[in-house]
């Protein structure tokens, strides 16, 4: 048996109890790994309420999409780990427990002088970030990025991976704190979007890649904001997935509007990503040029609370359950 945070009915954050449940069994190709210490993100929140089905194939009422922890089990056919690796994963769910099940190939070594809370705080945003970025987005060394949201977990990850590839950052967050900490990551400037219009203020500048996770009236100031051949890249859209656009506008500037969801991805996909991944940014975090941002972190059995504090936003950086027991 083991702990493990289940969603108890959709609702606030009391929803989330601890109980007993069997521990997992790796299948082909999967790892049963001890967790030590889990990331807490965006989607559990929406999880939670009952606005995020998991897939059918994961854990239905047991949130926590990246961990980090110790490799208890190898499944047949896994010969990249063994047991007792120290290792950070994505997961497609139950990362809020003693144990997950980890597709071997969604697995990445912990980077040399990070602990497992740093690196519980890597998988879902490093992969977000380097898929929509760079993949999607093609962003460049010598462009302009702009990253809206600037001190959540994937504002951090994007502002230091972009500056750390050449590009010049630009991002926006909502108090004054939050832009110096913004602009300290390696934002050339960043935006107090509750005092000013980024849209006029970055309007002489011009973007190539504009990263957005906020949608509704964004949208619209994304498009005019880039340049010729620029790319809007979604992750989210919190404030609303509709919006007037100009076509016609997009068609002049020839303009690429794209973006895309991390969860349901098949598991040949994420694979690949992670090799890209452990090429290209796990060197930049062992010479440091990208360090992970840890805000605070909860006991597992305070899941619940760590809940609430992502909700009210005063976060800069990462929120994590750790796992002590």
């Amino acid at each position: 048996m083991m702990k493990a945070v289940v969603i108890t009915a959709p609702g606030v954050p009391e929803v989330l109890k601890l109980v007993e449940r069997p521990k997992p069994e790796p299948g082909t190709g999967q790892v049963l790994i001890r967790v030590r210490a889990a990331g807490v993100n965006r989607p559990d929140v929406y999880q939670r309420k009952g606005n995020y089905p998991p897939p059918a194939w994961a854990p239905q009422d047991i949130p926590g999409l990246e961990v980090s922890g110790i490799i208890e089990i190898c499944g047949d056919t896994v010969t990249q780990w063994k047991k007792g690796d120290s290792v950070c994963a994505l997961v497609v769910g139950g990362g809020y427990a003693d144990y997950v099940i980890a597709e071997a190939g969604h697995c990445l070594p912990v980077p040399a002088g990070l602990n497992f809370a740093e690196a519980a705080s890597l998988p879902e945003t490093v992969f977000t970030v380097w898929h929509n970025v760079f993949q999607r987005g093609k962003l460049a060394a010598g462009e302009n990025l702009l990253v809206h949201g600037g001190t959540s977990g994937i504002g951090i990850t994007a502002i230091q991976l972009g500056a750390a590839m050449g590009a010049k950052v630009y991002a926006t967050a909502g108090t004054q704190e939050k832009c110096k900490a913004c602009e300290e990551l390696g934002a050339v400037k960043c935006i107090n979007y509750k005092t000013e219009d980024f849209a006029q203020q970055l309007a002489p500048v011009g973007m190539d890649v504009i990263l957005d996770m906020v949608g509704g009236d964004y949208i619209s100031k994304n498009l005019h904001l880039l340049r010729p051949e620029g790319r809007l890249v979604f992750v989210n859209t919190m404030q609303g997935n509709n919006a007037e656009i100009d076509f016609g506008m997009v068609m002049r500037k020839r303009l690429t509007i794209t973006g895309s969801t991390l969860r349901n991805r098949d598991n040949d996909f994420k694979s690949n990503l992670a090799g890209e991944i452990l090429n290209q940014v796990w060197p930049l975090i062992t010479n440091g040029r990208f360090r992970p941002v840890i805000y605070r972190e909860f006991p597992l059995e305070q899941a619940a609370g760590a809940h609430r504090f992502i909700e009210e936003g005063s976060h800069i950086g990462k929120i994590i359950l750790v796992n002590v027991s």
